[in-house]
């Protein structure tokens, strides 16, 4: 053999290795005097193409420690990262292909037949969930979106539904005996309308937008609320994304039959906020959009109108025995909005009105806004706090951090 003839073959050997050591460096830039904390999208193609690797390919991700972080591959095309960034600072994350170390999941959802299909998704800090076609079925009138508080990191709404559902027979069962006193001990051990130190289910929604619900107005300018959502798609499923697509029945709007309403909303790790984005099939002409929280006339002092958010330091199901409050918002980055109140005539069944932004929605437009919550018992625990945390979040939207491959 030459040695011309063995050169060649010891590149050729060595050319896999060229390519599988390949790596993407990842730059994200923060240009603010504060720091942040955000889960950053990649284009994913880029970042294949750059590796020289197919699409889908397994990567491993490192911090500038040379620690492993977790990553994901949206739907839709996208790398997330969760990225750290100190004021005017960079944080660099080198990307190359190879086996991840098991990740965590940060955010999750699914549906819940056993629960009058409901669908309920989580991350870090607090979880919502929508009701489904079961629960239409049954005539219960529950429109919009339900807050979860919650006061840790690890995922706990599956666990909630378990312990629940698991016990409610038994509950019944004590009750028809007689035993009310051991009925309500054990429906305050395995209950999720009670906190065990984690969090609970105490927001109160009802035939209302409850937390950041969208609703096209009647011409007598009240909402025309959704029922429940007829059919759904998991698009995104952790462990830092989570994105769920919905399609409603079809409707009336002001003499426009057939309109079909559709959502998709998506929560991240780390996020107060989940993005709502809505569009309705069948729409006409320009109607008006309204998004917002539900008030209720316990407490009214507590609201907000910004010029691009509605903000509530809503009371709970049982302000005199809970003692705290559940922070909830509308956001609208884009500032297209006018914010307002919508009240009721008078407050019916402990709801007063709400609390709304309202969009000119145009046929076949696509409108995108945020929602979200807090617990005065976690994160955020006061409401001066809580406009803080929407004004920041607002401030990131307009001024998002900058991400450079190479």
């Amino acid at each position: 053999m030459t040695l011309k003839t063995k050169s060649f073959l010891v590149a050729l050997a060595m050319a896999p290795l060229l390519v599988n050591g390949a790596e993407v460096k990842v730059t994200v830039s923060n240009t603010e005097r504060c720091q942040r904390q955000e889960v950053v999208e990649i284009d994913a193609q880029t970042v294949y193409a750059k590796l020289g690797v197919k699409t889908g390919t397994s990567l491993v991700v490192k911090n500038a420690l040379e620690q492993e972080v977790d990553y994901q591959l949206t739907h839709d095309g996208k790398l997330l990262i969760d990225a750290a960034v100190r004021p005017q600072g960079n944080a660099v994350f080198t990307i190359t292909t190879g086996k991840p170390q098991t990740m965590r999941t940060w955010v999750c959802g699914k549906q819940y037949p056993e629960r009058v299909d409901d669908i309920a998704w989580e991350n870090d800090r607090t979880a919502y969930r929508l009701y489904g076609p079961a629960l239409q079925r049954s005539g219960e009138r529950a429109f919009g979106i339900d807050v979860w508080v919650k006061n840790t990191p690890d995922l706990e709404v599956d666990k909630r539904y378990v312990t629940e559902l698991s016990n409610h027979s038994r509950i019944v069962k004590l009750k028809e005996q007689g035993k009310d006193s051991e009925a309500l001990a054990v429906e305050q051990a395995t209950t999720y309308h009670y906190d065990h130190g984690y969090g609970l289910d105490c927001y109160k929604v009802g035939p209302t937008l409850g937390c950041g619900a969208p609703a096209l107005l009647a011409d007598n300018g009240q909402p025309i609320l959704p029922y429940c959502y007829k059919d759904y798609e998991i698009l995104d499923n952790g462990p830092l994304r989570f994105t769920v697509r919905l399609t409603y029945n079809p409707t009336s709007i002001n003499g426009q039959e057939g309109v079909v309403e559709h959502r998709i909303i998506s929560l991240d790790k780390g996020s107060n906020f989940c993005s709502m984005t809505v569009w309705y099939n069948g729409l006409r002409k320009t109607e008006t959009l309204a998004a917002g929280v539900v008030l209720h006339p316990e407490s009214l002092e507590d609201i907000c109108l910004g010029r691009d958010f509605v903000a509530y330091a809503d009371p709970t199901d049982n302000p005199t025995k809970q003692n705290f409050q559940i922070f909830v918002a509308a956001l609208f980055p884009k500032g297209e909005c006018n914010t307002t109140l919508i009240m009721n005539e008078k407050a019916e069944n402990g709801y007063a009105g709400h609390a709304v932004g309202l969009h000119k929605l145009n046929p076949g437009e696509k409108y995108t806004y945020y929602f979200g919550s807090a617990w005065s018992k976690n994160d955020v625990r006061t409401f001066n706090e809580w406009k803080v945390r929407i004004n920041e979040f607002l401030d990131g939207q307009n001024r998002p951090l900058s991400v450079v491959v190479e």
